[in-house]
């Protein structure tokens, strides 16, 4: 794990440098997601089976996953695990429900009514990541905003593995009210959503995380509908003083370096002893975890101990990487949370791990990455709808604004504008 100490603008720089290694030259990727995009479009679902056997290795009959299947997922799912999942259910939901915006009517001007309309999306795609870890949590946190903003249609996508899709996967997108699940994966499962297939219509927004394939095969997409963000990998970024507990600091950091080697996992803090002892729980608890060969290369290439001057100097840094998850293990930390302008989710006190928030609080655990929280939002009811105007004009309200109007309308070069208003203002000639 690197150790970045020194002036704030020394270690900014330290670690824009350490940022760039990992944003690597995707020009290859991009161009092989392209061609994947292009044989979905051409050959719908045929693409999507040759696809799903060139790079799952798995042989697909039908892409449909069988209601039957997600029914009996309930069934088998052990019965402390599923009552873990409803309880993370209604957490979500009662957190989500406040986010629901209303429309408005204004009718404070005589003759003039106008408003806001809010109505949901018809058509939402879910991408589940597979590959080394199963995410039920993940179908929770983007389908129940979904389900609470009333769109119409809610289909997931989630690749296969040899021995199918994860029970826990299944049972949480019963669970969660799933219309339809495909078992396929990838940029061909971006595509599908997109596009649409002979199996699979095609949907209005595309949300959920995914490797770098996925994310790339969103950017692309982006345009022909719409998507929630382009996630990057997973980070954290935890602000500790004296008062904080190394061995919590060591294994918040651990929770986040063990999803993928490209993980970044943070310390900052203004306290030398805090940091020496850290690292020392870091060595210790890695050793011990399943997942440790991929946490050690996600500490070594991309981890960080930050040492600041002084505490404006720690908040000042935290802004400016804009984490993904920032823990603030301080005396007092909720008197210290309007220092935070830029982070995804934020994470207050010694015992509020950055799983809390993954699993069980109801907060959306789909966060903005990569910086991007200085202008991204976590994942929210207000992703799944969307906002018209109206506005009514009664003929005496029109010809008090005729004038102004024109004048704007001709003052843009815009004559028929102007025309198609004072039509309608026109006095009738008297004989």
């Amino acid at each position: 794990m690197k150790r970045f100490e020194g002036n704030r603008e020394s270690i900014l720089n330290e670690l824009r440098t350490q940022r760039q290694t990992q944003q690597t030259d995707n020009q290859q990727i991009e161009q092989q997601v392209r061609d994947i995009i292009q044989q979905v479009r051409t050959a719908g679902d045929s693409a999507l089976k040759e696809l799903t056997l060139a790079f799952d290795a798995v042989q697909l009959e039908t892409l449909k996953v069988p209601d039957a299947a997600l029914k009996k997922a309930i069934t088998d799912l052990d019965d402390s695990l599923l009552s873990a999942l409803k309880q993370a259910k209604e957490n979500i939901l009662s957190f989500h429900q406040k986010q629901l915006p209303n429309g408005f009517i204004d009718t404070s001007r005589k003759g003039v009514v106008r408003g806001q309309l809010v109505t949901p999306l018809d058509a939402v795609g879910v991408y589940v990541p597979g590959g080394t870890a199963a995410y039920p949590s993940s179908v929770l946190m983007n389908v129940l905003p979904a389900k609470l903003a009333g769109v119409g249609r809610i289909v997931m996508v989630t690749p296969p593995g040899k021995n199918g899709i994860p029970a826990a996967i299944l049972a949480a997108a019963k669970l969660a009210g799933v219309d339809d699940v495909y078992q396929i994966g990838g940029a061909q499962a971006i595509a599908a959503l997109a596009y649409g297939t002979e199996t699979i219509p095609k949907v209005d927004k595309i949300v959920g995380p995914g490797n770098i394939y996925v994310a790339t095969a969103k950017k692309q997409v982006y345009g022909v509908t719409a998507i929630d963000m382009i996630a990057g990998p997973s980070e954290i970024a935890v602000l500790a003083d004296d008062s904080a507990n190394p061995a919590f600091v060591a294994a918040d950091l651990l929770s986040q370096a063990e999803h993928d080697v490209m993980a970044r996992a943070m310390l900052i803090t203004n306290n030398a002893e805090l940091a020496d002892e850290v690292a020392t729980e870091l060595d210790k608890q890695v050793a011990s975890l399943p997942r440790k060969t991929i946490a050690r290369q996600a500490l070594a290439d991309f981890g960080a101990i930050i040492l600041a001057d002084n505490e404006e100097d720690m908040f000042a840094i935290a802004n400016a990487i804009a984490p993904e998850h920032l823990e603030i293990q301080m005396t007092e930390p909720m008197m210290r949370l309007n220092q935070i302008r830029h982070a995804g989710s934020i994470f207050l006190g010694d015992y509020t791990s950055e799983p809390v928030g993954d699993y069980l609080s109801g907060g959306n655990h789909v966060l903005p990455t990569d910086g991007t929280a200085r202008f991204y939002s976590p994942l929210n009811t207000t992703d799944f709808i969307k906002y018209s105007q109206f506005t009514y004009y009664s003929q005496n309200a029109l010809t008090d604004d005729c004038e102004n109007i024109a004048l704007i309308a001709r003052a843009e070069g815009l004559e028929a504008h102007a025309r198609a208003v004072e039509i309608r203002c026109q006095k009738e000639e008297t004989e």
